[in-house]
């Protein structure tokens, strides 16, 4: 239920697991064993564990600007740390010479020398594009009203 913020906190660099098919009990044991912060909008969930964070709002925006006001310091700018796929860390890519283009990087990426990061995960490559821009502006401004 909340895959898509899983997501954008990544974007933000926080290492976010996003677990499905787990009982209560073993999402408990393994907030407790990983040291982690409980982000739920159940709210049986939310009173088991001392500290979560319990989301009202189904909305993105509005789930983000919960987040922020309960943890107001763990960083809210939009990072290449995190996959945001796997959550795994993400480490420059170099560039292969010019006798191989991959096909999943817009050969304009290569050709201006702009950073490329693959995740050491699962592989995903990411760059500086139009995207990263507008969701920098996205969070900006959520975060901001």
């Amino acid at each position: 239920m909340l895959g898509r913020l899983a997501r954008y906190l990544r974007f933000l660099g926080h290492d976010t697991e996003y677990v499905r098919g787990l009982s209560d009990p073993e999402i408990v044991e393994r907030i407790r064993t990983e040291g982690r912060r409980l982000v739920t909008r159940d709210r049986l969930l939310a009173r088991r564990v001392p500290g979560s964070i319990l989301l009202e709002s189904p909305f993105l925006p509005e789930q983000l600007r919960s987040i922020h006001a309960a943890a107001p310091d763990a960083g809210y700018v939009v990072t290449f740390d995190r996959c945001t796929l796997c959550n795994g860390s993400l480490r420059p890519w170099p560039v292969p010479e010019r006798t191989f283009w991959p096909v999943d990087i817009p050969r304009t990426t290569l050709e201006t020398g702009a950073p490329i990061f693959e995740c050491a995960g699962c592989g995903h490559r990411y760059w500086e594009g139009s995207h990263t821009a507008r969701i920098r502006t996205q969070i900006a401004g959520w975060l901001s009203s």
